[in-house]
């Protein structure tokens, strides 16, 4: 593993809410780094506070002060690796403007970083997305952030959750249930399953994807019964991914897609709704959901769940997802890399 480590450009960790679990995770990935098969990383801010997250859950992790991401590959081994000077007291479970402003500059060094290629793309922790928005953040969450950042269109990245048995993709996301016929159109399904089909086959390995894609009403609609979006919506789109030579197919009823068999008939479930695809993922793979941000000229993943305030600091946050979101970020990244050199 150290041969493939010291080749590989270290991952950017943004290190959330600095009151939520995040800064605790982060430190729990570091010492967990040999059993997690995790690639090196480094921290950017919260040098002080990640000292404190890491006594306060007892957890053996001494901090290393890095002035480059380079520094990060041989410091990994002596420490968690932290970036830059920006700090603020850890206060767990009690958020406050100091704590989102130190989260929203860890982002956006974050992806300033993996733009610049200083590092090999960005995993996000947590953040409370109210708290951010006292101090300027304007987005509904960090998928759309990255997106304006990155010069794309909101609908040109696309939020994928990921576990070890299911993928799945709201097409429509923060906004109310009643809003989402509205949303909905062909145009939307076949731009977003474009997006996800180009990214499963780059990043992930699969080469021809298998698209499901769910249906809006109780059974699908019923040929009409219960709703006309399958036929006037999602139907078109479907044969239009078809005709494209994308493996797309549909609409299948929502309480029938996630069961064990249907699971294995397809690579990712394209979900009309929010709550349509995060509950059948949270259900199955919470505490190793990943949210993948698709399309994106950079590597983004970051833990399937929230800031969690009410335990944080109490030393009872699972870490597997924070490491299966350095894992799999770092899997892409390594994909992207054999990609680029194999085209070259």
């Amino acid at each position: 593993m150290t041969s493939h480590a010291q080749s590989q450009t270290p991952l950017a960790l943004s290190i959330g809410d600095p009151a939520g679990i995040g800064p605790e995770l982060i430190c729990e990935a570091w010492a967990q780094r040999q059993s997690a098969q995790l690639l090196p990383f480094f921290a950017i801010g919260g040098a002080g506070l990640l000292a404190s997250a890491a006594k306060q859950r007892e957890v053996d992790c001494p901090i290393i002060a890095i002035a480059d991401p380079a520094e990060a590959i041989d410091a990994f081994a002596l420490g968690l690796p932290v970036l830059g000077r920006e700090d603020t007291p850890y206060t767990p479970g009690q958020p406050d403007d100091a704590g989102a402003a130190l989260a929203l500059h860890s982002l956006a060094e974050a992806v300033r970083l993996a733009l610049l290629g200083l590092s090999s793309g960005l995993a996000t922790a947590p953040v409370a997305k109210a708290q951010l928005a006292k101090v300027g953040f304007e987005f509904p969450g960090q998928t759309e952030f990255l997106a304006a950042v990155c010069g794309l269109a909101p609908d040109d990245a696309v939020m994928m959750l990921a576990g070890p048995s299911l993928k799945t993709i709201p097409l429509t996301v923060h906004c109310a249930l009643a809003d989402v016929p509205s949303l909905l159109s062909t145009d939307l399904i076949c731009h977003k399953a474009r997006i996800i089909s180009d990214a499963l086959a780059r990043d992930f390995g699969i080469e021809c994807p298998r698209l499901a894609i769910a249906g809006l009403n109780p059974h699908a609609g019923e040929d009409g019964r219960f709703g006309r979006e399958e036929k006037t919506i999602i139907e078109p789109a479907i044969a239009t991914l078809r005709e494209e030579g994308i493996d797309a197919t549909g609409p299948h009823p929502g309480d029938a897609l996630f069961t064990p068999r249907a699971r294995q008939s397809y690579d990712a479930a394209l979900c009309m709704y929010h709550d349509q695809a995060l509950i059948p993922l949270k259900a199955l793979e919470f505490d190793e959901g990943v949210n993948v941000t698709l399309g994106l000229p950079i590597i983004r993943t970051s833990p399937d769940h929230g800031t969690a305030f009410d335990i944080a600091g109490k030393g009872v946050a699972d870490p597997g997802a924070m490491c299966a979101a350095i894992r799999m970020a770092n899997a892409c990244a390594s994909r992207r890399q054999q990609n680029q050199a194999y085209h070259t």
